[in-house]
């Protein structure tokens, strides 16, 4: 059954998304700004990766001394 609901879940939801055009997309892929918009979005995805990785490390050298 939960595999029913999850399998249905993501039928809908795929289905929605395909759905829907966006207008401001096309129009930086036309213009060729998209590759900005996915540089900027990757620069934050690593950005927060090496924080939150330099956080573990902080975080597990704390548990250690204690």
């Amino acid at each position: 059954m939960k595999k029913f609901l999850l399998i249905t879940i993501y039928l809908i939801t795929s289905v929605a998304v395909k759905a829907q055009t966006v207008e401001m997309a096309d129009v930086l892929r036309s213009s060729g700004k998209i590759y900005v918009v996915v540089a900027t979005i990757a620069i934050i995805f690593v950005g927060l990766t090496a924080y939150l990785f330099m956080l573990d490390k902080r975080l597990t050298k704390l548990e250690r001394n204690k």
